[in-house]
């Protein structure tokens, strides 16, 4: 086999759709926008849910209910496996986490996962631990501490 063998698979090369070349083309006259208006015209777009000036489905309907995901909190995961970046006997929390690059970014705590082995005895200092993660990490004779989540406080009534 050589370069001047090589043929793309069969079906992977299309031809390009050309339209407006006659009406015999099937492509052609208004070629495949339909009728008249808006959509009709170049660069016309209609931003998703517009129904012309109607008020639209989504501000009709009554919104009602409780959503809890504002209220919720959200956990920055560590796997296990990941901590053996970390010396035998270290103190690991959530600034040392952060110095070493192994999280970032905001959330309401560390969880720690039991994705993987752990290789060392350390002290981990997280807002949560999942079961596995805790019972591997003690099983090495390391600690987990539960450090409390810190909530914003609730705003004056």
């Amino acid at each position: 086999m050589r370069l001047h063998d090589l043929k793309p698979r069969p079906g992977s090369k299309h031809r390009r759709k050309r339209l407006g070349q006659g009406e015999s083309s099937g492509r052609g006259k208004t070629a495949g926008r339909g009728g008249k208006g808006q959509t009709a015209r170049s660069g016309s777009s209609i931003r998703i849910g517009f129904e012309g000036g109607q008020m639209p489905l989504i501000r009709r309907i009554p919104k009602r209910g409780f959503n809890n995901v504002r209220f919720g909190t959200r956990y920055i995961p560590v796997n296990l496996d990941s901590l053996n970046a970390f010396d035998d006997g270290a103190t690991v929390n959530e600034a040392s986490l952060r110095k070493v690059g192994l999280i970032n970014g905001r959330g309401d705590g560390v969880k720690v996962l039991g994705t993987g082995e752990i290789t060392k005895k350390l002290n981990v200092s997280a807002h949560a631990f999942s079961a596995s993660a805790k019972s591997k990490i003690e099983a090495k004779g390391g600690k987990c501490e539960v450090v409390s989540v810190a909530k914003a406080p609730a705003a004056k009534s």
